[in-house]
């Protein structure tokens, strides 16, 4: 046995030892990443569970992935049952509350509906020679595909087309806004970001971000207005806000309801 630890022992990086001066070979650590299951409130609740040795406490997240869970390196058990039954109604309502937010998967198929602008465009598929075309008209969208062409090509067309209409759609809401707000941006870029509908560097870059433009007006507005404000205020300060009210009176509101819209 002495024999073998010490073979292992002249093996690079074999028995090099961790933050707790053990070797990785004789410590017991937990898993890093876990997903588990809990029975919360009467629903079994699948979350995802992270350990750290650089936490000392519980956190809980919610958001479009569910429920992840992170814990210091070698909490109990007990201690994560215990977190766990304490916040069981308020991550019920919360997922809840995701789950309602979650948009509708779009079939791309003729006949479906697509959101645009607030309101819903009828998604028209025809059969032509002159594929990969789209043309909206009035309230439908019609994209023409030869006999080949699968939904995920679709998508990708209507994307596409999505793109387009949104960097016309908000550079003339910027150019507006910008003049209102007296700043001027250097640049409008799209962005896909999952947890972001703007942002806005020092340097002048506004990026909004391609989903908004299914979005109403008035939130898409509220968004310029928000991130065209920090090229005055780079700050959520009072007096950024100010910046925002004299543009857009009703901004809580409008961030109210941005908030129960999932990216």
């Amino acid at each position: 046995m002495l024999k073998r630890l010490r073979n292992l022992a002249a093996t690079p990086g074999v028995l090099a030892r961790g933050t707790s001066g053990v070797s990785p070979l004789l410590r017991n650590d937990p898993p890093a990443v876990e997903q588990r299951t809990a029975l919360l409130s009467g629903k079994h609740i699948t979350y995802t569970l992270k350990r750290s040795g650089k936490r000392r406490s519980i956190g809980l997240r919610i958001d479009d992935r569910g429920l992840t869970i992170s814990v210091p390196l070698r909490a109990s058990e007990k201690w994560l049952h215990s977190v766990l039954q304490d916040k069981a109604s308020w991550v019920v309502e919360k997922l809840d509350g995701w789950q309602s937010r979650k948009p509708l998967e779009i079939l791309w198929q003729d006949g479906e509906k697509i959101d645009y602008l607030g309101e819903q465009l009828v998604l028209r598929v025809v059969q032509s020679l002159f594929a990969s075309t789209l043309e909206r008209r009035g309230s439908e969208l019609w994209v023409f595909v030869d006999a080949a062409n699968e939904t995920a090509y679709i998508e990708k067309i209507v994307s596409r087309w999505y793109q387009r209409e949104a960097l016309h759609f908000f550079e003339q809401r910027v150019a507006l806004y910008a003049q209102l707000l007296n700043v001027a941006p250097c640049a409008i870029k799209l962005t896909a970001a999952k947890a972001q509908w703007g942002s806005c560097t020092v340097s002048g870059t506004v990026r909004l971000n391609v989903q908004l433009i299914k979005l109403p007006l008035r939130l898409i507005d509220y968004v310029v207005v928000h991130e065209l404000a920090h090229l005055r205020e780079m700050n959520h300060s009072a007096a950024f806000w100010r910046v925002v009210a004299s543009a857009c009176p009703d901004y809580a509101s409008l961030r109210g309801e941005l908030k129960d819209i999932a990216l």
